[in-house]
């Protein structure tokens, strides 16, 4: 894992946390606001994690648009 700057939209996240192989994108809903992201839309399931707890989640933003070092990616992400 590295941290990198990261920019989401209009806004740039420093120290942003990188983990190679992630197969899912993971926002707290106050950076959700604080970066001025859209409302997530619901989702009909639940996530477990590592230490198999269940989190609900409140949804799913798509098509975020992400530039890590000048190379653009669109993203889906799951607000927690």
């Amino acid at each position: 894992m590295i941290d990198i700057q990261v920019q989401i939209g209009k806004k740039i996240v420093k120290n942003f946390l990188l983990k190679g192989r992630s197969s899912i994108n993971i926002i707290i809903e106050q950076l959700r606001l604080k970066l001025g992201l859209p409302k997530p839309k619901p989702t009909p399931y639940n996530l477990r994690t590592l230490d198999q707890t269940i989190k609900k989640q409140m949804g799913l933003i798509h098509d975020v648009k992400t530039n890590v070092h000048d190379i653009p990616y669109v993203i889906t992400s799951t607000v927690l």
